[in-house]
């Protein structure tokens, strides 16, 4: 089990989506990483992950292990927002881990 936690960039582009369904998807997913399980997700080096949702525009959260059991979701976005959103979860993972 894992205690997630979220930043506030993280929560305010979960909070703007628009599709609810989308929404469940996400949260969803979210539930089924806190009781353990990662699911599609692969490494971006220096500690930073990707979970992939495979629905819609193809969904990604970017997180960070803080300790064995906290995972902290730092934002998320989709494939056309791909390399922004790695740049800035890069930024918020070097902010939180170096904090």
């Amino acid at each position: 089990m894992y205690n997630i936690q979220l930043t506030d960039d993280f929560s305010n582009w979960l909070n703007n989506l628009k599709d609810i369904t989308v929404k469940g998807f996400i949260t969803k997913r979210i539930t089924i990483m806190a009781n353990g399980s990662l699911g599609e997700i692969r490494s971006l080096g220096e500690g930073l992950f990707e979970a992939k949702i495979r629905r819609g525009a193809g969904f990604r959260l970017y997180f960070i292990n803080k300790g064995k059991k906290i995972i902290v979701l730092l934002c998320g976005g989709d494939k056309s927002t791909q390399r922004q959103d790695i740049s800035k979860a890069k930024k918020l993972a070097k902010e939180i881990l170096n904090a």
